[in-house]
């Protein structure tokens, strides 16, 4: 479960408010206007971004004052942050160690991550020899091999077209289901949320909506989402 209570993030003269609890193994799309405190509430929960006041908790830990890597979250950003001298194989053992001085145990961990998302055979080319696509499921398998219960997706697939965004949603939907990791994903797209979330969490001018059930917030909006999405 997620759990967050009484967060405050203050940024110049931006501030966030948000006071939610998520059930483990729910996906969750993170939508509102741009500027609005979507990728700051990201940060906040990933530690990227300082709290104020507050807590964060995951599966019962209280992580609000832990390091980014020691919260048992994985963030994917939107550029997915590949490095391009190195393989795709070693972009994704850096989720296991940035050093990649990698056990024959962690080298299987990354071919299987790198086989879950159709890569198996493509370990050894670097990200300028792939398709955008396949970059993106390299940086996703990235977010896999770290195996951890809590995923944050920062509009990792927007730069892709419509069909090659909906075939990594789903993946995406199909790793979390096996895996049963919670997922927020922030999108600017409604459809988005309607494919490959269970719930939505509104965001609008700092302030952020407790979840609803994407059928039940699309069918009755309110009225900030409304105009949000033009209807």
């Amino acid at each position: 479960m997620l759990q967050v209570d009484g967060l405050q993030v203050v940024q110049g003269d931006f501030a966030l408010s948000a006071d939610f609890k998520i059930k483990a193994g729910q996906r969750v799309a993170v939508i509102g206007p741009s500027g609005a405190g979507k990728s700051t509430l990201l940060g906040a929960i990933g530690g990227y971004i300082p709290i104020v006041t507050g807590r964060v908790v995951v599966d019962g830990r209280d992580i609000t004052n832990a390091a980014p890597d020691k919260r048992s979250i994985a963030m994917l950003f939107q550029d997915g942050n590949l490095f391009p001298h190195l393989t795709l194989a070693q972009n994704v053992g850096l989720g296991l160690r940035p050093a990649l001085r990698l056990t024959a145990d962690e080298r299987q961990q990354v071919a299987h991550a790198l086989g879950r998302v159709g890569l198996g055979d493509l370990g050894a080319r670097k990200p300028g020899d792939v398709s955008g696509g396949q970059q993106s499921r390299a940086a996703l398998a990235r977010v896999l091999v770290q195996d951890r219960p809590l995923l944050l997706l920062d509009e990792p697939f927007a730069a892709l077209g419509p069909a090659l965004r909906a075939e990594m949603l789903d993946l995406t939907s199909e790793v979390a289901r096996h895996t049963g990791a919670t997922v927020l994903m922030i999108t600017h797209a409604p459809e988005d949320a309607e494919r490959a979330a269970d719930q939505v969490l509104f965001v609008d001018g700092g302030q952020v909506d407790a979840p609803r059930a994407v059928a039940d917030i699309m069918a009755n909006p309110p009225e900030a989402l409304r105009t949000y999405l033009g209807r």
